[in-house]
């Protein structure tokens, strides 16, 4: 019985073991010679790209329209290699890495998973040879098990017939490093400026003169190796944090595999790799535009598909090529003219309000311009926004009850800075405004009132607020109150992506440049668009529209005729940055939503150019121009919106009927949500009274101050006086110790010391109550403006 089992045992084995060697026979029977493997590498399929109406943009025939030069694997750097292998393939040299490494794929699932992002690859550098170079397009968009298999066969049969340095010499050279660059040898060329073997030899003591990719130092050889797993995403000329970034993993991973040392990884990071860049020189059309498209393509690619290069794809992009083309006359002629006030750069970013499709990109003035860092694209390059960030601290406001009319004190006013000192934040035209209404703040860009919305909302509602309309850069754990006036970096693209949300009504749809996507035998594989996401009611959209729309409003500081004024409803808002390093201005109408930068690229100082006299200008002549011919409409007022008296001039409620009788306008506000009168008082009883006498409404108070008032009335029985912070506090402490039992007449009510609180607006309430529980209460706001020992920091600008 026992040899009856053994028999069938060995007859199961060895069954198993033909069966096996027959499929790795079946799956590897084209595995070519070497020399042939060279030539194959080099066969794919040309991938196009195309504007929304068909023009065509730009397209990859063959690696040999970019640049490509085979080498040996001896004239490769040694760190060049070590990175790679450290980030694509740690084991690559060990025995047991058989052309797969299961032990890869568990360290690569802890890195991704751990990291929250892709840090290094499960595949090994065989099984990606044998995928780009041996396998067919139509094979490798495959999603099945049939095509893992022959993949793995594959890697495994190229691992047992050619040697380690074979594969890892057709790996290099194959690889696409983007910017048209094919092969670790045109990419450092590309990139560096190293020149090519065929170049005559140069004596060993040259200087400042390198070699090929045998030249490479260890920051460059880092930087280079990060670049395969997602070339446009990580493109050193339109991402530098991303590619920084990238590099600084690459040598983490290199130390980790023991190639070098802690102290070689950091001075690598010192050194100024990206300053050493060369610009590439071959021409396409709306050339950032193109990279963007690439790097949301591998962000997203079609289903089964690895690269995006070389697979005979044609994109459809959203990108309409006459607006593209006004966009750049645009930008160019003002820049120019403003080149006097050492304005070298600028860009735009034109969105469709209704899809979020990208309609125009302009990265900087001249792509081809090395002098001004033309290759760098300004429109996705993270720059501070200055004032423009100033409507989603006030959106955050109109959430927690504020509304148009809400009374804001503009005094002199100043913060702990955490660190010491005290923080002041200071209005563009160095004046205190006193008491003003939201809408007055906003439309005239007062700092002040900006940095006193943000200390009642909270810094972490602001950069919710800011993520929740699609903005991914504020991620640093402390910001200060400047967050208000726009100290934070966020890209124009995704800036103006904010301002899409309030062009549509509050409904977000993330910008995106691809329409369609087709294979090479025209399937449509388009990706999955980004979905439409309502993140703000309607009617505090509205009212943040009828704000930045509101040119009388904003003539206090930006005059009747600003380039903010179109022939037509549009709303704006301007941006300007510490030291005139950054202008910009957003804005919208139905039709279209637009963002502009102007400024340098390498963070040069301009000359007393502000949003206004800097971006506003293209944002008004690229608006005029973009609506020629087309009807003029009005913003859509939703449902839940109903329209009060106010002051026309301070744009707040009338105190009384006497106040500005003859002066009114109608201002909109959410049904729900109406302001209260200022000094409003409330009772269920007529006979009680309070009043505060003084301080008067809007006072600003120093040290020890009186308060007078009367509290009275029939059946009195006490009355407290409280105060809160902010012009609608959430809550209120009571200034006196117990209720106060005895009546006042027109006398003190509470003398009150002031120093001991932060200067900032308060509001102080006197509730006068009877014996029955009936209340009587009046209010007043004041601002708390004492002297303290203090650095005034410069905040920016409109």
């Amino acid at each position: 019985m026992l040899t009856i089992i053994l028999i069938i045992i060995l007859v199961v084995v060895c069954g198993a073991s033909c069966a096996a060697y027959q499929a790795y026979d079946t799956f590897t029977v084209d595995l070519p010679p070497h020399d042939q493997l060279i030539e194959q590498q080099f066969q794919f399929q040309t991938t196009s790209i195309y504007g929304r109406n068909g023009e065509l943009l730009w397209e990859v025939n063959d690696p040999n329209f970019g640049r490509r030069t085979y080498v040996p694997l001896d004239k490769i750097s040694e760190d060049l290699k070590h990175a790679t292998i450290a980030t694509e393939d740690r084991n690559f040299y060990e025995f047991h890495n058989v052309g797969i490494d299961f032990i890869a794929i568990l360290r690569a699932f802890y890195y991704n998973t751990t990291e929250g992002e892709i840090v290094s690859g499960a595949s090994t550098i065989t099984q990606q040879v044998a995928r780009n170079v041996l396998l067919s397009q139509e094979e490798r968009t495959e999603r099945n098990l049939t095509r893992k298999i022959r993949e793995g066969f594959l890697a495994i049969k190229l691992n047992n017939e050619y040697s380690k340095d074979q594969i890892l010499e057709v790996y290099l050279n194959q690889t696409y490093y983007g910017n048209l660059a094919y092969g670790i040898e045109a990419a450092s060329q590309t990139y560096f400026g190293k020149e090519p073997l065929a170049a005559p030899p140069l004596p060993d003591d040259a200087v400042g003169i390198a070699k090929s990719a045998r030249a490479l130092t260890l920051a460059e050889a880092s930087l280079l190796a990060g670049l395969p797993q997602s070339p446009a995403f990580y493109d050193p000329y339109s991402f530098k944090e991303r590619a920084s970034r990238r590099q600084e993993i690459v040598l983490s991973l290199m130390v980790e595999a023991g190639y070098i040392n802690e102290q070689e990884a950091q001075m690598a990071m010192q050194e100024p790799v990206f300053e050493q860049l060369i610009y590439p020189s071959y021409k396409l059309d709306a050339p950032h535009f193109v990279s963007y498209v690439l790097a949301e393509l591998e962000a997203n690619p079609p289903e089964g598909y690895s690269s995006v290069y070389e697979a005979g794809l044609k994109i459809q992009t959203t990108l309409d090529a006459q607006i593209q083309a006004m966009a750049e006359e645009v930008v160019a002629e003002k820049v120019n003219e403003l080149a006097s006030k050492n304005v070298t750069n600028g860009a735009l970013v034109a969105i469709s309000p209704q899809s979020g499709q990208i309609l125009a990109m302009v990265g900087s003035k001249d792509f081809w311009n090395n002098v001004i860092a033309g290759q760098v694209n300004m429109a996705v390059s993270p720059r501070q926004p200055g004032s423009a960030i100033k409507p989603l601290v006030y959106l955050a406001a109109f959430e927690r009850g504020w509304t148009p009319a809400t009374m804001i004190m503009d005094v002199r006013t100043t913060y702990p800075d955490g660190m010491g000192g005290f923080y002041e934040p200071i209005n563009y035209d160095l004046e205190f405004h006193g008491p003003v209404s939201l809408r007055i703040a906003l439309a005239n860009s007062y700092n002040i009132p900006a940095v006193k919305t943000l200390d009642f909302v909270g810094i972490e509602a602001l950069k919710e607020m800011a993520t929740r309309l699609g903005v991914t850069t504020l991620t640093r754990q402390y910001y200060g109150l400047s967050l208000a006036l726009g100290s934070g970096e966020i890209p124009l693209v995704e800036m103006t992506g904010a301002y899409q949300v309030l062009a549509n009504e509050g409904l977000k749809i993330k910008p995106h440049a691809i329409g369609k996507v087709f294979d090479s035998a025209d399937n449509d594989i388009t990706p999955p668009p980004p979905k439409p996401e309502q993140v703000l009611h309607s009617q505090h959209v509205y009212l943040m529209t009828s704000i930045l729309s509101d040119n009388d409003a904003r003539t206090i500081e930006f005059g009747p005729n600003s380039p903010l004024k179109l022939s037509r409803p549009s709303a704006a808002k301007t941006g300007t940055t510490n030291d005139f390093r950054d202008n910009l201005t957003f804005g919208y109408t139905p039709d279209v939503v637009i963002g502009v930068w102007v400024g340098n690229a390498n963070y040069s100082p301009m000359q007393g150019t502000t949003g206004l006299s800097g971006a506003a200008p293209i944002w008004h002549e690229f608006m005029e121009r973009f609506h020629e011919g087309k009807p003029v409409k009005e913003f859509a007022r939703p449902s839940g919106i109903v329209e009060m008296e106010v002051c026309a001039y301070t744009r707040m409620l009338p105190a009384s009927e006497n106040d500005c009788p003859n002066n009114r306008r109608l201002d909109p506000f959410v049904s729900n949500q109406l302001p209260n009168p200022e000094g409003e008082t409330t009772s269920t009883d007529t006979n009680l009274v309070a009043n505060i006498i003084s301080p008067s409404d809007g006072q600003t108070l120093q040290e020890t101050v009186k308060l007078y008032g009367t509290a009275s009335g029939d059946d009195f029985a006490h009355y407290v006086v409280e105060i809160g912070q902010g012009v609608d506090p959430q809550g209120f402490v009571p200034l006196t110790n117990e209720p106060q039992t005895t009546r006042v007449e027109g006398e003190t009510l509470y003398i009150w010391n002031t120093n001991t609180l932060s200067n900032r607006t308060y509001t102080i309430r006197l509730v006068v109550r009877d014996k029955s529980g009936n209340e009587k209460i009046s209010v007043v706001r004041v601002g708390i403006s004492n002297l303290t020992l203090s650095t005034s920091i410069p905040t920016p600008l409109p």
